[in-house]
């Protein structure tokens, strides 16, 4: 069973919040309300999530400074954050958004459906990631473990291997054709960059996985970094 993605939903007003649930309910994912800048940070020091929807104005701690926060944190500071406002701005204040950490700085009142692309498109990345790091912590046990004690016999080594490339296989088609549709769509720069970094890390695991292969080499290759 895949386990869903959170989306932080961050504004100090309750009917906003509905509208947003509303909007994203379609998405099947979990979503996560927080009404201050300073709740928002609190759900953040447990959970996990693939894309943060952030108001600017709101009283006390605005998303300007908690979007600050967010990036002042190890944890947290490569969580993409989407900027909603209902102010009438201009460039300055827009350039602060970016500046801010934002991938994306939305107007209100915004077009549901572009809204919702724009979220899902994140939301795909963040389960790509999560699958490569499954599949770098079973490459991880067995280079850990040795093929010997891991597995008990020489036969099941190749077994594991190819299963693992099974599986990294299936990632790399899924991040492929999510490259293409970002390609097509004329996405966001932030968007596609995350996704050619994520195809970096598939080929750095794909490199060391095709390394284990009888007669490829002596040593155990490192496994690529998850940062």
């Amino acid at each position: 069973m895949v386990q869903k993605a959170k989306i932080l939903l961050v504004d100090d007003r309750p009917e906003n919040l509905l509208a947003l649930e509303a909007i994203l309910s379609a998405l099947d994912q979990t979503l996560v309300r927080a009404s201050s800048g300073e709740e928002a940070l609190k759900a953040l020091l447990t959970d996990d999530f693939a894309v943060i929807l952030l108001d600017v104005q709101m009283p006390g701690m605005d998303g300007f400074e908690t979007a600050a926060h967010i990036k002042r944190r190890e944890r947290t500071r490569d969580i993409p954050i989407i900027f909603l406002t209902a102010i009438n701005h201009g460039p300055h204040h827009t350039f602060r958004g970016y500046a801010a950490g934002a991938v994306d700085y939305i107007s209100k009142p915004f077009d549901p459906w572009v809204l919702r692309a724009k979220v899902s498109v994140f939301v795909e990345l963040y389960m790509k990631n999560c699958q490569l790091r499954e599949q770098a912590a079973l490459l991880r046990l067995q280079l850990e473990g040795g093929a010997k004690t891991a597995l008990g016999s020489a036969k099941e080594p190749a077994g594991l291997l190819a299963e693992l490339s099974a599986r990294l296989a299936a990632v790399e088609e899924q991040a492929e054709a999510l490259s293409k549709q970002l390609d097509d769509d004329s996405a966001d720069a932030a968007a596609v960059a995350t996704a050619a970094h994520l195809e970096r890390k598939l080929t750095g695991l794909r490199r060391a996985l095709d390394a284990l292969e009888p007669g490829t080499g002596s040593g155990a290759p490192s496994v690529p970094s998850q940062n």
